[in-house]
């Protein structure tokens, strides 16, 4: 515990600080609400916060200091990311960022107002997230990596590395994924869904 003596020269010592650095405290505190399907203990999942902070910290904003994010985690079902979606809605973020299907779907639901933000969605436009990813529309953005014309292109470049592979299994679950959508499954059995 710090003498009083101490305190009084930390207050003496604030009417010195920078005016820029009092303006910075008074900043208002911004909230992101993060949902994810992937879970918070996954191999990969701090790697992908520490980018992110690492990013918004070059772009003037940093956690604790002037934003506070609030995390969501292991929302692979529609059930558990409506609910997760309507707790965060009540905190009142200024724009939520949903990592995958059952979280984006779950927020389309719940606002239409805040600004969402998704990613590791497959083909968004098929599933009605966006009308198109030129020009999105709504309070919805962000981007895929997975839509309909590249499970063909997959299939095409295994062909090409491995010749001799006749049939190749694809498993995926259905609530958080469109993957029929994407590979071509009705083509004389060259890809077998497990769903």
């Amino acid at each position: 515990m710090r003498s009083r003596r101490e305190f009084i020269t930390l207050l003496g010592g604030a009417a010195a600080w920078p005016v820029a650095a009092r303006a910075e405290r008074s900043e208002r505190m911004r909230r992101i609400g993060w949902l994810d399907q992937f879970p918070e203990s996954g191999p990969n999942t701090q790697t992908i916060i520490k980018a992110f902070n690492q990013i918004i910290e070059k772009m003037g904003w940093e956690v604790g200091r002037n934003l506070t994010i609030d995390y969501r985690w292991g929302l692979f079902d529609a059930v558990r990311a409506r609910a997760a979606g309507a707790e965060l809605l009540s905190l009142a973020p200024d724009v939520f960022v949903c990592g995958g299907t059952p979280a984006t779907l779950a927020m389309q639901e719940t606002t239409r107002t805040v600004p969402i933000v998704f990613a590791v969605v497959t083909d968004p436009v098929a599933q009605g997230i966006v009308t198109n990813l030129a020009r999105p529309a709504g309070n919805i953005t962000g981007f895929t990596y997975l839509e309909q014309t590249m499970g063909a292109k997959w299939l095409e470049l295994l062909k090409e590395i491995a010749p001799s592979v006749k049939r190749v299994s694809l498993m995926f679950n259905p609530e958080s994924s469109l993957f029929p959508l994407i590979f071509p499954i009705d083509r004389a059995g060259d890809v077998e869904a497990c769903g």
